[in-house]
């Protein structure tokens, strides 16, 4: 299990405590220091379609220009976007064995995920 995201983010935060709180063992990917490789993005993005990963709410996307916001078109403008500014993907994102299980954090989704 890994959960890649920021440390200070609070929706990671919060998914953090509540695998630590119902024993679930993970490893945690942080963005900032770790970056993120094109090679995981893409295997996100057979699972999820980039709009999904891109935080559009958040302030990283809401900063760029409306020409930056304009050439995101497709998966791979979306790969290199996320590789340069990592904080621009939705987090958490929790994935194990490769398969992506949830974006974001919502308690009743991990509850399902873990039948807690």
């Amino acid at each position: 299990m890994k959960i890649y995201g920021i440390s200070n983010c609070n929706s990671v935060k919060k998914a953090r405590t509540w695998l630590e709180e119902n024993g679930i063992v993970y490893e945690f990917h942080d963005f900032k220091k770790l970056g993120i490789n094109e090679n995981t993005i893409k295997e996100w993005l057979t699972q999820k379609p980039w709009d999904k990963l891109i935080n559009r709410a958040g302030m990283t996307w809401r900063n760029l220009s409306d020409a930056e916001k304009a050439i995101i078109t497709d998966d791979e403008s979306a790969t290199q976007l996320m590789m340069a500014k990592t904080s621009v993907i939705k987090r958490p994102v929790l994935v194990q064995n490769n398969i992506l299980l949830a974006l974001g954090f919502d308690e009743a989704t991990y509850q399902q995920l873990f039948k807690h």
